[in-house]
């Protein structure tokens, strides 16, 4: 592409280049540079790409992206992040633009709002894309992103194939980090979702007002036109007096445009009288859980600001299931197994609630760990939730990364009131508790979700809490245990 076409947008302060050379590719780490690439240089948490300028030359980059530095061959622009996701955005056609793209922040709630107003608008017959924690998906493919939400060059890559492929909208979740790394720059949002904001990911924003600020970016920056926000917290009513573009609210609590009257739950779902524009409607989903009302009332929420046909959410709701890896229930014959992707204290919170509420008088246990390396002010929080709402508690590993998996477990134990079980392996943690607990209680495993992996000193072993299940449940049949 065009040197000059690349740059479309792009805030120049100083350059000495010729636009009409040709640019091959856009690279941001210099060892995979090839004859005739840009190479933007980021300043990063651990390494600052300006320090490989020289080596992106060798190496055969035509030209260089920076905010630091000036030279031949080197653009100056103002932020070299926004300037990356323009350009992506430019290399790839400028897809997103073709596109009516709704966005989903939040703490927790992002990945089930995302995925279930995707499977909607497809029910509705309108061809959808989603982006998110559990990858990209288009009709039946999935691409691996890694992240919450994907790098620019990913993403805009992503939007290219969706374009491609026929659909009309994207959903996707955009988390903090994206937000704060200018990772959606350029991009016009159709709606931008606000869910919840609660602690998480202190490790990297240090405050609850940083972490809290990123969210608010989405609506800040005038990115959307219009605004949904939950406004069950206080983070959620503060923004919502305070938002300068078209916004409604929803939530359980309160007086919501979309609200939930007349609740009716069980592990199998949820029923409720959804109100608004002078209108009840009687809302049935397969999904259990108050936050799931909550993320249920996002859904149909983004339905009637896009003028979907409101009998038809309706009935798709009906037969969607709830999204891999948050609050799926195995029936097994002597206990139910709750696997749920709770990683945070109000995730936490919110799913040992559900499942106490749920089990009448029967026993509540839960596994969960942290993980390593990140937020760990959030550790004693969640030990301490844990111990209060379960009936027993079982500290195991979660992705210790880089830290000792007993490390992390004994900021835990800090927060614990009582006793509580420690059993260092994921996978015999989950044997103890299916061996031992089979009289009708509830197994909460939380943490992991739908992950495939469990991440050990820097290598992504295969692993996946259902398959431990399922495995156990298998060699007890086979052995006639059961």
């Amino acid at each position: 592409m065009r040197l000059g076409n690349l740059l479309k947008d792009v805030n120049i302060l100083a350059s000495n280049v010729d636009l009409n050379i040709e640019i091959n590719d856009i690279k941001i780490n210099d060892k995979d540079i090839k004859r005739g690439d840009i190479f933007v240089a980021l300043n990063g948490v651990t390494q600052n790409g300006n320090n490989f300028i020289d080596s992106a030359f060798e190496k055969g980059a035509s030209i260089v992206i920076s905010d630091e530095k000036e030279g031949s061959n080197i653009i100056n622009v103002d932020n070299a992040r926004k300037a990356y996701a323009l350009i992506c955005k430019n290399f790839f056609n400028r897809c997103c633009e073709k596109l009516k793209i709704i966005a989903i922040t939040g703490t927790n709630g992002k990945t089930t709002i995302a995925n279930i107003t995707g499977e909607i608008l497809n029910y509705c017959d309108i061809k959808t894309g989603v982006i998110g924690t559990l990858g990209a998906k288009i009709e039946d493919e999935i691409i691996d992103t890694h992240l919450t939400t994907p790098d620019p060059y990913l993403l805009h890559s992503i939007f290219k194939t969706m374009k491609e492929k026929g659909c009309e909208y994207v959903v996707m979740e955009a988390s903090a980090h994206a937000l704060f790394l200018n990772k959606l720059e350029g991009i016009n949002f159709e709606i931008g979702v606000l869910t919840n904001i609660t602690q998480d990911h202190l490790d990297y924003f240090k405050t609850m007002k940083n972490y809290a600020d990123a969210k608010f970016e989405l609506f800040n920056k005038k990115m959307c036109k219009t605004a949904l926000i939950c406004t069950d917290d206080k983070y959620g009513k503060d923004f919502f007096v305070n938002c300068k573009i078209p916004v409604f609210n929803y939530g359980i609590k309160g007086n919501s445009f979309y609200s939930a009257k007349n609740i009716r739950e069980s592990l199998n779902g949820s029923e409720f009288d959804c109100k608004f524009s002078n209108n009840v409607y009687h809302i049935s989903t397969n999904l259990a859980g108050h936050y799931n009302i909550n993320n249920t009332l996002a859904v149909l929420g983004i339905c009637d600001i896009l003028n979907l046909p409101f009998d038809k959410v309706k009935e798709g709701l009906t037969y969607i299931n709830p999204v891999e890896g948050r609050f799926n229930i195995i029936n097994l014959n002597d206990c139910n197994v709750v696997i749920d992707y709770a990683h945070t204290p109000d995730g936490l919170d919110n799913v040992l609630k559900t499942a106490k509420q749920l089990s009448g008088d029967k026993k509540v246990v839960v596994i969960f760990g942290c993980g390593g390396n990140r937020d760990r002010q959030k550790r004693p929080l969640m030990g301490k939730i844990a111990s209060q709402i379960a009936d027993v508690v079982i500290l195991t590993s979660d992705n210790p990364r880089y830290e000792q998996p007993m490390s992390i477990i004994e900021d835990i134990k800090k927060g614990i009131e009582g006793k509580c079980f420690v059993i260092e392996n994921r996978k015999d943690a989950i044997k103890f508790a299916l061996s031992n607990f089979h009289n009708g209680e509830t197994i909460v495993i939380a943490g992991k979700g739908a992950e495939k992996y469990q991440e050990i000193n820097g290598t992504k072993f295969a692993y996946n809490d259902f398959d431990e299940v399922y495995q156990f449940c298998r060699y007890n049949l086979n052995n006639n245990k059961f």
